[in-house]
Parts: structure tokens; C-alpha cells; sequence
């Protein structure tokens, strides 16, 4: 299996931090030198591991925006 290569470019925000201290971020990252996309996963103190994630294009992210504009999260 190829050695997968990512960079975090900027840490935008923490959604929410485990009981163990993982937290679930969103984060800016280049994998395996592309352009830089959004991710949302879990993230190990220290970033010496990390969760499964879902990785999101800006379209993808100003989609998610309008979605959860339009949510009564009441």
C-alpha cells in the first residue's frame, strides 16, 4: 500500500474533544501534495494519529454552509 503524505496547512477549528483528548477538528490539509482541501476527523494529542475523516472541496464546504443554514438545530 503507498504511504499516504499530508500536510496540515492551518487548524480552522476544534468541533469537540473526546474524554482520552482526541479531538474532532476541522483543518486545512494538503494530501499527498495537492491543493489544499477541508477535513473533518479526530486527531490524537500530539497529531501522532488520527481517525477516519471525510475531506471536502470549498464547493463541498459552502454546500454544508447552505445545508446547515437552512437546519432549525433547536
Amino acid at each position: 500500500m503507498a504511504e499516504i503524505k499530508y500536510e496540515v496547512k492551518e487548524s480552522l477549528g476544534i468541533l469537540s474533544v473526546s474524554a482520552k483528548g482526541w479531538t474532532k477538528e476541522l483543518r486545512s490539509i494538503s494530501w499527498n501534495n495537492r491543493e489544499p482541501k477541508y477535513d473533518i476527523r479526530e486527531w490524537a494529542p500530539e497529531d501522532e494519529m488520527m481517525g477516519k475523516g471525510v475531506t471536502l472541496s470549498k464547493e463541498d464546504l459552502k454546500k454544508l454552509k447552505e445545508i446547515l443554514m437552512n437546519m432549525d438545530l433547536e
